[in-house]
């Protein structure tokens, strides 16, 4: 039982997280694809000679810079939140958790900062090639660091390659292989990743359209919109086809989450997907209230995007609580009662292994190895408890996926305009790059609220819920801690919207 002052630690704590990884959000989307983007310009730069791409090059490469400097705050922030408020969590997992974390510091970030110093400074220091070389392993380091935070963070959703060790009370990795290359951590790279491409073309688009609009630097925006529309619409069409593939994923490690994503409350075969919906707020499981106020369904894709077969059976989040014999489903109810033998078997173990009686704590353990799988389910109070904020996850997917599909239609209009030569005429296309732009960044948080909040209550998917992965501090401490990263966050992101801002007005190097 988790007394009220546990509760409020644990909520002021989640938030503190949710805050510092929202804030880090808004700078990693611009890293990630502005470093690439970065290299294709001065790719072209090298290739023609033109000092023209070179001063393009540079004005973005400075951009990227600011964006850089200030990301990195919030994310070493965020790496020391694990050992400062879920220190539970560090020393049951840290020796899996950690292993990731400490290659990407290691090996991506090593390399990241070797190389950036020669992209900014080497200019006619180094040679053409050496320097391009240099801003492509920038480029590849960014990418690198955030796929081994996202393996990291994929371990969480999907727990793998590894095993409970009941004599220290931790999970130990088994198969360092199994961790990095498991579905979660491939779909959360692929997806989270391109989603930065995507973000960051829409940045250049965005201060392209600017130039354009003032009639400033008009070739050099207009050179910037071309190569920012090809990666943008081909960064934004693998969002869609890495975000299906993660549903796939979800459906079969994560259904709840899937479940919560699209409101469906009781399983059906032929399962819709709910293209428009408002959710009833009050509906609760096992209760006989209508999902939803108003809803829009397309028969049959969920069912597909779930299983690959529109005929086929969808479980529902009753489904998932109570469990569905008839379609062989074990609900939390079930896996509660398991997991509250694993708790009490363990203790078992312990007590008798602790007092020298060897017979009793191999009879012990050889009972916690039977339902040792559902030991993070012990820890819950009710079967209820498995199921996530019903209405933030599905209203956060599907803001996701409208505006993702958006972002798509838009990338096209931009490559037409560019590749008919009427970007100039077509002004009304201005405002909607800009807004495009705002729009990728709420699509971007959106979908790490989908992540995050659609596994709750699971610090780890199914071993560990949030409210035993705390440290056990007063609330009080980590409250004060929250407003003082509030204020610390929107300070630096007012500083780096300023110093963008300046910088834009300033704009490239005019070739003389």
């Amino acid at each position: 039982m988790i007394d009220q002052m546990d509760l409020s630690l644990v909520n002021w704590a989640r938030a503190q997280f949710a805050l510092t990884a929202m804030y880090h959000w808004l700078f990693v989307p611009l890293t990630l694809g502005m470093s690439f983007l970065c290299a294709f310009f001065e790719t072209i730069y090298v290739k023609t000679g033109n000092e023209e791409w070179k001063n393009l090059t540079k004005f973005w490469m400075k951009l990227f810079g600011i964006n850089f400097a200030i990301g990195v705050a919030t994310g070493i922030i965020l790496e020391f939140e694990f050992g400062t408020n879920w220190a539970n969590y560090s020393w049951m997992v840290g020796d899996i958790f950690g292993a990731p974390l400490a290659i990407e510091g290691i090996v991506a970030f090593f390399l990241e900062a070797t190389f950036f110093a020669v992209m900014f400074f080497g200019w006619n220091r180094v040679s053409k090639g050496f320097h391009l070389l240099s801003t492509w392993m920038v480029a590849i380091g960014s990418n690198l660091s955030a796929l081994w935070i996202l393996v990291a963070n994929g371990w969480m959703q999907f727990p793998t390659g590894m095993a409970f060790n009941p004599d220290t009370a931790r999970f130990e990795m088994k198969s360092f292989f199994d961790v990095v290359f498991s579905p979660y951590a491939i779909s959360k790279f692929s997806h989270a990743t391109t989603s930065g491409f995507a973000v960051s073309s829409f940045f250049v688009i965005a201060v392209s359209c600017y130039f354009l609009a003032k009639r400033r630097h008009v070739l050099m925006a207009k050179r910037s919109i071309a190569v920012a529309s090809v990666f943008g619409l081909i960064a934004s069409l693998m969002v869609a086809f890495t975000g299906d593939e993660a549903a796939y994923v979800d459906a079969h490690h994560q259904p709840m989450k899937l479940a919560a994503m699209e409101g469906l409350w009781d399983g059906t075969t032929k399962a819709p997907v709910v293209a428009f919906g408002i959710i009833n707020g009050m509906k609760q499981p096992g209760d006989f209230q209508d999902p939803f106020v108003v809803e829009f369904k397309v028969p049959g894709l969920l069912s597909l995007l779930a299983n690959r077969d529109p005929g086929s059976y969808v479980p529902g989040i009753n489904d998932l609580v109570y469990g569905n014999k008839k379609m062989g489903i074990t609900g939390a109810k079930e896996m509660l009662e398991k997991g509250k033998m694993a708790v009490k078997f363990l203790a078992e173990y312990k007590e008798a292994k602790k007092a020298g009686d060897m017979q009793r704590a191999s009879m012990a353990l050889q009972k916690f190895n039977q339902v040792k799988e559902y030991l993070g389910y012990g820890h819950l109070e009710k079967p209820e408890d498995a199921v996530p904020p019903v209405s933030i996850t599905f209203y956060a997917f599907h803001i996701m996926v409208i505006v993702g599909s958006l972002m798509i239609l838009v990338f096209i209009l931009f490559l037409v305009s560019t590749i008919k030569n009427t970007l100039e005429k077509n002004t009304w296309l201005y405002p909607i790059g800009v807004a495009l732009f705002f729009l990728s960044f709420i699509a971007g948080q959106a979908g790490w609220v989908v992540a995050e909040v659609g596994r709750q209550p699971w610090a780890i998917q199914g071993l560990l819920p949030v409210a035993v992965a705390r440290t056990d501090i007063a609330a009080s401490n980590v409250k004060l801690t929250f407003f003082m990263f509030l204020v610390t966050f929107t300070l630096l992101l007012i500083a780096e919207v300023k110093i963008m801002l300046k910088q834009i007005q300033i704009g490239p190097k005019e070739v003389a």
